[in-house]
């Protein structure tokens, strides 16, 4: 059985966003209760994350985005530009948390103190672009992350696997032009936040680097599984990742409330396989994963079992 890490860290759920938002606290204090309830937390192994410094969120986002986030949540604005994304005094601070969990998780991935790490994080991160917060998201976890592979342990090819319900609009577009990282998304389309078109992808030296799979309202672990069995594999194979991101958004579920797809936990979990296949073959099965989207509290806390599961299973 592999050796499966948890970053987790109480401070996750003071990321206040209001009582009737979909991006609540409550999402991981569901998370957590499911996983002890079932046994699975003493499983895993507990990892604790740290704040990055201003200059690693400079990776993927502008000064001034940086410092904009900074100052609303110092005057206790409490949003972000779209209204949408919502924040608090503290959120500045624990996105950096967010951001410092995918360093722990890489760490002990790379160190083998573990084979792979599930990140339990709040805020999200796949739509935060280079220079605005949106989508529930102010900075880009998985891109961040994806640069701190590169810049500490010397690995040239990453791959990022976005399957959350919405697509990645911000992951996609900070990364559009740099061959280095590839990212594949599959999402809902037409849907939020109305990108991730078949001909994106990507600008310049990144042409072909992008790779995005729209599936249609009702599409379901049927439809997921195909695609990434006749899409995602074979342009995984050809790019040979060295290391491999999961933007695991679970509101692709068909219980959940922003999306029409019908995804099962049977379906992330065979997913997940798929993934874990694609890291034993070309990364010597180095793979983190981060929480993104899942907002039905019962599917989200059952699809992360068995996605956990599954990494403890490969």
């Amino acid at each position: 059985m592999n050796k499966v890490g948890l970053v987790q860290h109480p401070d996750f759920q003071k990321h206040d966003t209001g009582g009737a938002h979909p991006e609540r606290p409550e999402r991981l204090k569901t998370l957590h209760a499911h996983l002890d309830a079932t046994g699975l937390t003493k499983d895993l192994i507990t990892l604790e994350p740290r704040h990055v410094d201003t200059s690693w969120l400079e990776k993927a986002h502008t000064p001034e985005h940086i410092a904009n986030v900074k100052a609303r949540c110092t005057q206790g604005i409490t949003y972000m530009d779209d209204f949408d994304t919502r924040i608090c005094p503290l959120s500045f601070d624990i996105a950096r948390l967010a951001v410092g969990a995918t360093f722990e998780a890489i760490d002990a991935v790379m160190d083998a103190r573990v084979h792979t790490t599930f990140c339990a994080v709040r805020p999200p991160g796949h739509h935060a672009e280079r220079d605005h917060a949106m989508g529930f998201c102010l900075f880009s976890n998985a891109v961040i992350a994806a640069r701190y592979i590169q810049e500490t342990y010397s690995l040239e090819r990453i791959a990022i696997v976005d399957w959350d319900v919405h697509h990645g609009n911000g992951t996609q577009h900070i990364l559009e032009t740099d061959p280095s990282v590839f990212f594949f998304s599959i999402h809902q389309y037409p849907h939020y936040p109305g990108t991730g078109r078949t001909d994106e992808t990507g600008i310049g030296a990144g042409e072909g680097f992008t790779l995005n799979a729209p599936v249609p309202a009702g599409s379901d672990d049927a439809v997921y599984l195909r695609i990434f069995d006749d899409i995602f594999l074979p342009a995984m194979h050809t790019f040979k990742p060295q290391f491999v991101i999961i933007s695991a958004g679970f509101d692709a579920h068909r219980s959940d409330p922003l999306s029409a797809t019908q995804v099962t936990e049977s379906g992330f979990a065979e997913m997940t396989k798929r993934v874990m296949a694609v890291a034993q073959d070309h990364a010597e099965g180095r793979l983190i994963s981060l929480l993104e989207g899942g907002y039905d509290l019962g599917g989200l806390s059952r699809s992360v079992e068995s996605h956990i599961k599954e990494l403890m299973n490969g």
